[in-house]
């Protein structure tokens, strides 16, 4: 028998072929082929299968569609584990060499060959690629040491190592050592260079694929013929001086660069991945009076979903029946939830307070507003190319240049130079290319990278990668969110005003007595100040909460209320005069004010605020004169942004922002040749630092916010910017200095190498030389690196 049935969700070929061949998996099913223009699934079954079979089966491979019957919108009963998902099936290149270009397998770049990048729609398997690379890298480290001290020992006058075995012997054991190294674990290096050779995109890893390759070839033939090189060439017991710790040094610190990449890379996928915790996995809705819990790809537009206290909300919508208060900083940054009423909107992410309410959905799937931010973080983090290394700048002339060099070397020895002149001509050619292999070169990046990120850990600046530090070096445009960032992010007593003069503390007793019994934020903050003020609570009785207004009770046999204005109105409170312009005055200043009634009487009010951090004014003042323009972008209303913008002299600042108004912002800023910085701490900056050229968290802030960002700032203190932006500065200007290292002993070595001085003083470069001049100019970057411990980063 023959089924059609409609399958929703597929998007792009890659759908279409997944559910496909999900579908042939069924049990008793004989053929599956699926359309996508038409979204149709047509099934041929040895007897019939249910609907719910095929779905289960969808589900549990991971994937994001719903199939249905022709003409049916069916919703299904949840009846499986929540799938684990996958990536989008779509993969990028982390150096953009075709621009923004992506593609539907992970075959490596066409260009330069190295390991796509998959962009993240749900939760993947974690650092499968860091994991993979740690893998080799702990293999090449096992083999490489042990050559290295072999190799080493030669130095030595009396090498203890030849007591136990002769340098031939030794020879062969670096050629087994060396062979895991080679052919496994960092193999993929030559097959980039061989792409970069016939495409002509000549990079970092043509110098390595050359360099190392022809030390480990040539170390093999000396190793098996040595003697077919000149007596110059050999040690005193006949065997030739052999490279293979040159090879697997360089290839194993290449390797470390690689690992440090993916982790990079991984950031970015656990940073959407914060974000798509946000989302539950399933979500109740109300047909035909009764509930029924479905998957969250299977709601639609119009549907009544209940939400109960306590639970994520799952879509956009706006409630039809009942109210609650939701937090919603994860959308707007802003600590204190919201009170909801009928024909409210609701967003999906947010969470629900103590109450239950049904809301109808306006905007699912990909027109969420949570939906929209991770597409934001996703395509921000995807667009931004990694760092362009000044090393690879340089490696495009100088690896055409070296090999030129070398092949002339060898036409000039072969033409010109004595018997055996082919012999000569070869040894002075690869002692070109040894000398001008990258292994300080490779080293003068991540070294001053490594030590200067161990430095900013110890001064509370965590930095993720080398992109960050070169960034933050040029920036010259910060953006800063108001709540937890300029702010503490917390809501707390300012003051309370008690117009009757008492100096007894009374009016705070009345406060905290009746807040004691309210889930309310702000009630919160009021009994945290009276508790760590040591003030005594009154007895309470019938107390009440009045949703968007305040409660009211008895406090010590008196009757009390403490609200807003519409809660005054309500219980028909008389407001003095001198009373309601103070209050006004402070909510001129962007200050929440809650009245204080007793016996129907406004006695004073409290003022709760989110107070600035001592080191913000100071840190803004800093950066200013650095010639940074700070500019602060809040979701905060426009009264409470003027006050924190003029207590910090901030001409710069705009209210009431959105997640997706920060990340345009940073765009236009970016558009008009601005390097910009955005420190941040909420889920709603995440698009934003995503975006940014350097993301800066704070260590107090969320997860999402910490995983966006390049620079974390573990105390959550502004002043660790103007740390960060000394430091970088200070580790730029060591990875200069460290490739002049890398390049002035190569530089000066080729010209050696291809035997310039032979004709004068008769001397040669060997092999053997040229690897001690590159050992030289690593020692060099090492040394000049470690100073970066010392540096001092002022506070």
């Amino acid at each position: 028998m023959k089924h059609t049935y409609k399958i929703t969700g597929m998007s792009c070929n890659g759908c279409r072929s997944h559910v496909e061949k999900t579908l042939n998996a069924v049990k008793g099913v004989s053929i599956a082929s699926v359309n996508l223009e038409d979204a149709e699934a047509i099934i041929e079954m040895d007897s019939h299968i249910e609907l719910e079979t095929f779905q289960e089966a969808i589900l549990k491979d991971g994937g994001s569609y719903t199939i249905i019957l022709p003409g049916q919108e069916v919703h299904q009963e949840v009846k499986v584990k929540e799938p684990k998902g996958k990536g989008t099936g779509v993969f990028y290149c982390p150096m953009h060499c075709e621009g923004d270009k992506t593609y539907t397998e992970n075959v490596g770049c066409p260009v330069c060959g190295m390991d796509l990048v998959e962009e993240v729609s749900a939760e993947v398997d974690d650092n499968t690629a860091y994991k993979e690379l740690f893998k080799k890298f702990t293999i090449s480290v096992l083999f490489t040491f042990p050559i290295f001290l072999i190799a080493m020992s030669e130095m030595l006058t009396n090498n203890p190592l030849y007591n136990i075995f002769g340098q031939e012997y030794w020879n062969w054991i670096q050629f087994a050592l060396s062979i895991p190294v080679v052919f496994y674990a960092t193999w993929m290096f030559f097959e980039r260079a061989y792409v970069s050779i016939k495409t002509l995109h000549l990079n970092m890893f043509t110098l390595i694929g050359i360099g190392s390759g022809i030390s480990w070839i040539f170390s093999v033939i000396a190793m098996l013929i040595p003697s077919i090189f000149p007596d110059q060439f050999k040690s005193e017991s006949g065997t030739v001086f052999v490279y293979f710790e040159a090879a697997t040094v360089i290839l194993t610190l290449v390797l470390l660069g690689q690992l440090m990449e993916a982790k990079a890379h991984s950031q970015t996928s656990s940073a959407i991945k914060e974000l798509l915790k946000l989302v539950p996995s399933i979500a109740t809705i109300i047909v035909d009076g009764k509930e029924k819990t479905v998957a969250i790809n299977e709601l639609k537009k119009g549907d009544l979903i209940r939400v109960k206290p306590g639970e994520k909300i799952p879509v956009d919508g706006i409630i039809t029946k009942g109210n609650s208060s939701i937090d919603e900083s994860m959308i707007t940054g802003e600590p204190i939830p919201v009170d909801k009423f009928e024909k409210d909107l609701v967003s999906s992410g947010t969470i629900n307070g103590t109450k239950t309410f049904v809301f109808k959905a306006e905007k699912v799937g990909a027109e969420t507003l949570l939906s929209q931010i991770i597409d934001m973080v996703n395509k921000a983090s995807r667009s931004k190319a990694p760092i362009q290394k000044l090393a690879d700048k340089i490696s495009k002339y100088f690896v055409p240049i070296v090999v030129s060099i070398s092949i002339l070397t060898f036409i000039i020895w072969a033409t010109f130079g004595p018997s055996p002149a082919y012999v000569f001509a070869f040894v002075n050619a690869i002692a070109v290319l040894i000398i001008a292999c990258p292994c300080a070169l490779g080293l003068a990046t991540p070294m001053s990278v490594m030590v200067g990120v161990g430095r900013g850990a110890q001064s509370g600046i965590l930095i993720k990668n080398a992109e960050a530090l070169e960034h933050m070096n040029k920036v010259n445009t910060l953006i800063v969110d108001k709540t937890g960032t300029i702010t503490e992010g917390k809501p707390s007593v300012e003051k309370v005003v008690n117009f009757k003069g008492e100096q007894d503390n009374s009016l705070v007793q009345y406060l905290i007595s009746l807040n004691q019994f309210s889930e309310h934020p702000l009630a919160k903050a009021t009994v945290d100040y009276g508790i760590s003020n040591n003030i005594a609570f009154f007895n309470v009785e019938k107390f009440e909460s009045i949703t968007g207004k305040g409660v009211t009770g008895i406090v010590n046999k008196k009757k009390v209320a403490i609200g807003n204005k519409k809660l005054m109105e309500q219980t028909k409170t008389e407001i003095p005069e001198v009373i309601s312009t103070n209050i006004i005055g402070e909510q001129k200043q962007g200050k929440t004010v809650s009245y204080i009634s007793i016996n129907g009487v406004v006695l004073g009010y409290v003022c709760i605020t989110d107070a600035i951090k001592e080191s913000s004014k100071k840190a803004i003042e800093e950066l200013q004169k650095q010639g940074i323009n700070v500019i602060m972008l809040t979701g905060d209303n426009s009264n409470t942004a003027e006050a924190v913008a003029k207590h910090l002299n901030l001409s710069n600042y705009k209210a009431e922002c959105l997640p997706k108004d920060k990340f345009n912002e940073i765009k236009q800023l970016q558009e008009i040749g601005n390097v910009v910085a955005m420190a941040g701490d909420g889920i709603n900056d995440a698009p934003a630092l995503a975006q940014s050229d350097v993301g800066i968290a704070m260590g107090t802030g969320t997860d999402v916010a910490i995983e966006s960002a390049s620079i974390t700032l573990v105390k959550g203190d502004l002043q660790g910017i103007v740390k960060a932006k000394q430091l970088s500065s200070k580790v730029m200007g060591n990875i200069k200095q460290n490739l002049f290292f890398a390049f002035f002993y190569n530089v000066l070595g080729v010209p050696i190498a291809a035997g310039v001085l032979y004709p004068v003083f008769g001397l040669l470069l060997s092999p053997m030389i040229a690897a001690a001049a590159m050992s030289f100019s690593s020692v060099s970057v090492i040394a000049n690196a470690l100073r970066l411990r010392k540096i001092k980063i002022e506070n």
